[in-house]
């Protein structure tokens, strides 16, 4: 007999939104991208969603039955179910999200950001499954980060606990932030962080690197991943840099929570060993003794254009279990 539950995960982005129907297997029956609209009124965006409801349910051939729909969304605010101040969306400072993807659905609905979206992803179908204490980083344009303790994702008393990138690594003079804040460790460990690394070695190195025939704009974090792996120099201590920021602050989160795991999620992430390995190796250094040897760091064994519809639909699943045991 066919299992027709599913839950409906939204994976809203500044420019594409991602909607996929996921059974409790964690397999995506159907998925779709659509255009976010960000610059449009909110009520566009809510009648696309509606529609591709539609379309996603029709490229299944049986009946299905949509227990809950979990969103993952810049600010997303899991008490409120609104979606604050995100800074790539211009839809308003408060938009009520959840009450309207209900009212329009007749589902019910759960928000929170993305990367907590991911932790729960990880900890449903992903490599921490059976885990209770666990950490995700989010290694993207910037970083995010879903904390795990007991079993438990950590929401903190306003719904934005966990804000791992926006903590401190230099005072005053670090590098900006279009938050307007100074030296966060987004600023240094994201893609665009070490672009930023790459463009200050240059400036400083003296010595020959492929990349100094890349524009600023033109330039990607996997062009430095494939300088890198090819042993240019600049990259490679750009990954280095990098690592050794990220090593840091995360033996700071091992002397908070004492994970069983951190594991590493989003594009930085692709660069594999080369910001895995010497990751581990500061992270190991400047950890405690106590704590030294006990914590794994890993990569989301997630994969495919659709993990961002994993977490969002891991945290239906989750809302649903809760409410049937409640």
């Amino acid at each position: 007999m066919i299992n027709k539950d599913v839950t409906l995960g939204i994976d809203i982005g500044g420019t594409n939104t991602k909607l996929g129907l996921v059974n409790k297997q964690g397999f995506c029956l159907s998925e779709l991208s659509i255009p976010t609209g960000a610059d449009k009124p909110f009520d566009e965006f809510l009648k696309v969603v509606v529609d591709s409801v539609d379309k996603l349910k029709g490229n299944i051939d049986h009946q299905v039955n949509i227990k809950g729909v979990g969103i993952g969304a810049p600010n997303g605010n899991y008490y409120t179910g609104l979606i604050e101040e995100a800074p790539n969306l211009n839809w308003g400072d408060k938009v009520p999200v959840v009450k309207e993807i209900e009212a329009r659905l007749g589902i019910p609905a759960t928000l929170t950001n993305d990367a907590n979206a991911a932790a729960l992803g990880e900890m449903l179908f992903g490599v921490a499954q059976g885990m209770k204490n666990f950490v995700v980083i989010t290694l993207g344009t910037g970083l995010g980060s879903g904390i795990v303790v007991n079993g438990e994702l950590i929401y903190g008393h306003d719904g934005f606990a966990g804000e791992l990138g926006h903590t401190t690594v230099f005072v005053d003079e670090g590098r900006d932030l279009p938050t307007g804040r100074k030296g966060s460790l987004e600023a240094y460990v994201s893609a665009t962080g070490i672009k930023r690394t790459v463009f200050e070695l240059l400036a400083k190195r003296i010595y020959p690197s492929e990349l100094r025939d890349i524009t600023y704009n033109q330039l990607e974090a996997k062009h430095i991943t494939e300088a890198a792996l090819r042993g240019d120099k600049i990259a490679l201590e750009a990954f280095d840099y990098t690592a050794k920021i990220l090593g840091l602050k995360l033996s700071d989160t091992i002397a908070h929570l004492s994970p069983e795991a951190i594991i590493l999620f989003g594009g930085l992430a692709n660069a594999g060993d080369l910001i895995l390995e010497p990751t581990k190796k500061y992270m190991e250094q400047y950890c405690l003794n106590i704590f030294r040897g006990k914590v794994k760091l890993l990569f989301s064994n997630l994969k495919g254009s659709n993990t961002a519809i994993l977490g969002s639909s891991a945290l239906a699943w989750t809302e649903f279990e809760r409410k049937s045991k409640a």
